[in-house]
């Protein structure tokens, strides 16, 4: 028996709201990379081989010759993964989209376009007014690196820097600990008959839960402080060891500054980290000893720290050396730059599958909390409070 005949495909009974909804129109990308020009930044914002995915999925990006010297990445890295290279900085800017690592300076806003997306850190501590009016007046779209947030509720950028200043944090330790260093000539590893180095991590967060791996990896003997037992059980279950955790107590961390060789500070703030350790605590402790104070954005955790660069990241207090360098990552730049390039580059490809970023913030609720900027509006809550500017709801904007 034949099959009744109708008028209609089954494509053409679909509602027409539904046939919409399939065929999301693709946008082609063109992204500007520029060299970043902020003091010891060394990172760049896409590797080669994240150009080479970006091109050969249709879009082109043009990149500022050097951008990726400091990563260790030549022009030549790009121009063969497919990016065009400029020594025209004015023309990197021109690019509908720009990728930055260091928040653009106000010189630097003055190259960018009207109706530009912007994409880079915030660093909101730092900026001034008159950055987030230059952005008004440009009608700039602006994405913030460390708002973006991934389907877990995590922020994808923000964790993946900590980790690598955990790790090195530990591995700075190490070096300074050595007599290359004019250290207490003291090695971190289990070497056998011979008591430990003894590390204490101020903070049970992202860096201080990498921190803890490392050293407990090179055999060290350590001792976690935060106030969260939360964040303490969390660093217990993810490390899948045992290790002295405790609440950030005066006599046990005094008992625990008095005996340990390295001391880690990673301890956040809501406006600035809260000092945990005295200067009386540091006068007490070992001569020679080390402290890395990964907080130093923020004011650091510690009453004798001072913020130090890369070129001097050392000074001595209390016979005790200091390490207060703010921007860790910078000093690993090729690494750190493959980690904030993995995180973007699906990101970007997102945003041209779905359309544009307008488009593509309506179906990634995470990417949208990374927006602080659309068409000029301030869209972010935090920025408004903190500079006293006008701000709108971001769902009032797009529907």
């Amino acid at each position: 028996m034949s099959k009744p005949l109708t008028p209609f495909s089954k494509a053409q009974l679909l509602p027409q709201e539904e046939t919409l909804e399939i065929f999301k129109q693709k946008s082609q990308l063109f992204i500007g990379i520029p060299k970043e020009t902020a003091f010891q930044e060394k990172r760049v914002c896409l590797t080669p081989d994240a150009v080479s995915a970006i091109v050969n999925n249709g879009h082109r990006v043009l990149i500022e010759s050097n951008a990726g010297k400091g990563a260790n990445f030549s022009d030549r890295d790009y121009s063969e993964a497919g990016a065009e290279v400029t020594k025209d900085t004015a023309k990197v800017y021109a690019c509908p989209m720009i990728l930055k690592v260091e928040p653009p300076t106000l010189e630097e806003l003055k190259l960018i376009n009207p109706q530009t997306t912007l994409i880079s850190a915030l660093q909101l501590k730092t900026q001034t007014k008159k950055y987030f009016e230059t952005l008004a007046t440009k009608r700039i779209t602006a994405l913030a690196f460390e708002f973006i947030r991934d389907e877990d509720g995590a922020y994808p950028a923000v964790r993946a820097l900590s980790e690598i200043a955990g790790t090195a944090s530990v591995l700075i330790a190490s070096e300074l600990l050595s007599n290359s260093s004019n250290g207490n000539g003291l090695m971190f590893g289990n070497i056998s008959g011979v008591p430990p180095v003894e590390v204490v991590i101020l903070g049970a967060g992202t860096v201080g839960e990498f921190a803890a791996r490392s050293a407990i990896g090179l055999g060290a003997n350590v001792k976690v402080f935060d106030n969260s037992i939360t964040k303490l059980r969390c660093l217990q279950s993810n490390l899948g060891t045992t290790l002295y955790t405790s609440t950030i107590q005066p006599k046990y961390l005094s008992k625990a500054l008095k005996r340990c060789d390295v001391v880690i500070g990673a301890i956040r703030g809501k406006d600035r980290s809260p000092i945990v350790v005295s200067e009386t605590m540091v006068e007490n402790m070992k001569k020679g000893a080390v402290i890395i104070d990964v907080s130093i954005d923020m004011g650091g955790c510690f009453e004798t720290s001072e913020i130090t660069n890369h070129d001097k990241p050392i000074f001595k207090k209390h016979g005790v050396i200091h390490y207060c360098v703010p921007n860790i990552p910078a000093r690993y730049s090729r690494t750190a730059s493959a980690s904030i390039s993995n995180i973007f580059t699906p990101y970007l490809l997102d945003i041209a599958e779905n359309g544009g970023l307008e488009h593509a913030i309506r179906f990634d609720k995470g990417l949208k909390n990374g927006l602080y900027f659309y068409h000029g509006i301030l869209t972010n809550r935090s920025v408004g409070e903190w500079f006293d500017l006008k701000h709108s709801d971001i769902n009032l904007l797009i529907f």
